[in-house]
């Protein structure tokens, strides 16, 4: 099976930083594919979950979160198209949180942080471990992208869509 893999808070602001085209050449056994500088991977090898979680430990010079998905879940997710009906501006960035487990969907959607007044991330939907939504191009957003951890409940990492659709066409080659 062909997973996705996300490392979680690297390569942010000269903090827990590696060079993610290294591990994957260190994994060509497994046939990975770097995607992006934020510890994003293709293993295109069949392989489980386990086994992947072994190859990247020990060659990582930090602790950190990694989340494994199925290349199902994130194709399924790419087909669905979450912001079909989002307007695209240059000052908007769409985003994809995956959440380390599968929890309970967000009760109340969309959902925009701050409550009130001018949002800076607004959440558009949950899908299985996929938080789908958009943030405003500015410092308040990174803010608030923290706190949308503590309101999911669950160790999340966040990229851009763009981000995803690379991983689709990787997936789809």
């Amino acid at each position: 099976m062909t997973f996705v893999v996300l490392l979680k808070g690297v390569n942010i602001g000269g903090h827990r930083t590696f060079r993610p085209s290294v591990l994957a050449m260190e994994m060509k056994n497994l046939h990975v594919v770097s995607v992006g500088a934020a510890g994003t991977f293709v293993v295109r090898k069949a392989a489980n979950r386990s086994i992947i979680r072994e190859e990247i430990l020990p060659r990582l010079p930090f602790k950190t979160e990694i989340m494994t998905l199925g290349a199902r879940e994130v194709l399924r997710l790419i087909g669905s198209d979450p912001f079909a009906d989002q307007i695209i501006r240059p000052d908007i960035v769409r985003f994809v949180s995956v959440m380390a487990s599968r929890r309970k969907p967000l009760s109340r959607l969309p959902l925009s942080i701050p409550s009130s007044g001018r949002w800076s991330v607004r959440v558009l939907s949950c899908q299985g471990r996929f938080v789908t939504g958009m943030y405003r191009r500015e410092m308040q957003a990174i803010r608030s992208l923290g706190q949308l951890e503590k309101i999911i409940g669950a160790p999340i990492t966040t990229r851009n869509w763009n981000t995803f659709l690379s991983i689709g066409k990787i997936l789809q080659s």
